[in-house]
């Protein structure tokens, strides 16, 4: 501070506005013969690269503007991993517009209100959810135009445009950025497993920084060199930030589109070569169940970064013991952009144990990069310490980090100190190790003790018959809650209650054990892939009769 109490501002360095356009430009520029790979839901292949799709993107900026989007506007996307999408979505966010990443997978009154709450005025759909679209439009009165990302073939009867006819004959001579960094990027609404979905809005500047920390060897650690697949869909938290880091790097871009079964997935793994990908763990499990069944090797893949939920054991085993994968086990949310840390390379203590013992490091949560701090507190807000014993609430803060929900004013979402809550709980040990022990909602409180859910659910996925596990609660008479197992077999399995009780003998404490193991021939799943304890609750009010 100067004597007049006003801050010495003494930067003699050159000024860029951190804008995600730059990702863009950067991969044209320096890899701009590197392959980009997309299958449409046809099944049909296309091959690009990161010169064409920074041209292509800017014709896109051209057509928008020309329809009269500004800076500011909302424009929403319904649509898969694609080459049209990446375009359309620098397309977007290179003149200052907001991309607003819908999920098509939600129930229609919540994608008719998160279209409504956006006031998004254009919408750029994949021609499959033409019949979403369709439902949809009567009650979206700010929707201006419907452009479908196709060509004039694949455009559906009754379509605007389709995108080919829309960038078809523009410029691209169109200029990025010159707008503030802390300008609005991208809006993500929340899954809404509770009341309404809730906006998280992105700025350049949350985004720029959120790809140089996860850009790191502690986090993805991808370089020129990798081929990544981007599973997790566009429009879960911006396929984790991955659309943004595998252009900085430089790596070829691989987008599988809608068919994300094991054979296709499987296919494009290996006609590609791909040595990374992330996912959610259920695709994880299929996958890994289909290649046990056809007794197929995967022979590039060396990483895959594993969120969304907490990876189960057996997994993180199957990877490393069958395939030579190594898993990064991620852990974040959409308000985080989303990483919040990553395991998978460990601290210098950590590297020295045997392999064992690391593994049990590697499937917590992992630690935070540069750029993101966090807490656990008690009850009281009281900070909890670091021994990897004491669980409490995790609290978190960084510049990549939401402070308050799109369209809810001014109101901040932070503690005192700043910290948002995750709505997790969770456990941090001496060598900085996240573990979360369950969500806030999901704790079992028994006999007034706490049972993590996670923790018996991924024990018991290692069950050699279990596809999928899951733990929820259900009310008892003299303990308030005890658990109840729900199973799904592999395919051609049977089993008995007695088999999976028997099999937790040992590895969780006595009265964490499930009261019941119930076997059903559908697991449901939320709109990002991961397993709906809320249907679940709904399915099962109550211990199962005998």
């Amino acid at each position: 501070m100067n004597r007049n109490g006003a801050q010495d501002v003494d930067d003699r360095m050159q000024h860029w506005e951190m804008t995600v356009d730059r990702f863009a430009v950067h991969a044209a520029r320096w890899h701009g013969a590197r392959e980009v790979v997309s299958r449409d839901a046809d099944g049909r292949v296309t091959r690009s690269n990161y010169a064409s799709l920074e041209r292509r993107a800017r014709q896109c900026s051209a057509a928008l503007l020309a329809g009269g989007i500004r800076p500011g506007d909302r424009v929403a996307t319904l649509a898969m991993n694609t080459l049209r999408h990446v375009e359309a979505w620098y397309g977007i966010m290179g003149i200052g517009a907001v991309c607003h990443t819908v999920n098509p997978r939600l129930f229609d009154e919540q994608l008719s209100y998160i279209l409504n709450h956006a006031a998004d005025r254009w919408l750029l759909a994949d021609p499959q959810f033409a019949p979403i679209v369709e439902r949809l439009r009567p009650k979206c009165p700010a929707l201006e135009r419907v452009v479908y990302l196709s060509d004039a073939a694949g455009r559906p009867p009754g379509a605007d445009a389709d995108f080919e006819a829309l960038i078809g004959g523009q410029s691209a001579d169109v200029r990025w950025g010159e707008f503030s960094e802390h300008s609005a990027a991208g809006l993500c609404y929340t899954s809404g497993t509770t009341g309404n979905p809730k906006g998280v809005q992105y700025s350049h500047r949350s985004q720029v920084l959120h790809t140089l920390m996860v850009g790191t060897y502690e986090a993805f650690g991808l370089a020129a060199r990798d081929t990544a697949m981007l599973i997790v869909p566009m429009f879960h938290a911006n396929a984790w930030g991955l659309p943004f880091a595998v252009m900085a790097a430089g790596a070829k871009l691989v987008l599988p589109g809608p068919k994300l079964d094991p054979p296709s997935l499987y296919e494009l793994l290996e006609q590609e070569q791909v040595t990374f990908c992330g996912g959610v763990p259920t695709v994880w499990q299929l996958l890994l169940d289909y290649l046990r069944g056809k007794r197929l090797r995967l022979s590039s893949l060396k990483r895959v970064l594993i969120g969304g939920s907490a990876c189960p054991e057996a997994v993180m085993r199957a990877f490393r013991d069958e395939h030579g994968v190594e898993v990064l086990h991620g852990w974040g949310m959409t308000e985080m952009s989303p990483i919040g840390t990553a395991s998978g390379r460990h601290t210098a203590a950590v590297a020295a144990l045997d392999p064992e013992a690391q593994l049990g490091y590697s499937l917590k949560q992992g630690r935070v990069p540069f750029g993101v701090d966090m807490k656990i507190t008690d009850d009281a807000g009281r900070r909890l310490p670091h021994d990897g014993h004491q669980s409490g609430y995790l609290k978190v803060a960084g510049p990549a980090i939401l402070e308050r929900y799109f369209g809810d004013g001014e109101r901040s979402v932070l503690d005192a100190e700043g910290y948002f809550d995750t709505g997790d709980i969770g456990t941090i040990d001496a060598e900085g190790y996240l573990q979360i022990t369950d969500r806030a909602k999901d704790l079992i409180k028994s006999g007034g003790e706490w049972i993590s859910s996670v923790e018996v659910e991924n024990i018991a996925a290692g069950h050699p018959k279990a596809l999928m596990a899951a733990v929820i609660a259900v009310p008892h008479p003299k303990w308030r809650e005890r658990p109840l197992l729900i199973v799904k077999l592999k395919p051609g399995e049977t089993a008995t209650r007695e088999e999976f009780l028997a099999f937790l003998e040992g590895k969780i404490a006595k009265w964490w054990m499930p009261d019941d193991v119930v076997f059903v021939s559908e697991m449901p799943l939320g709109a990002t892939g991961k397993l709906d304890k809320k249907r679940l609750r709904a399915q099962f009010p109550e211990f199962p009769p005998h």
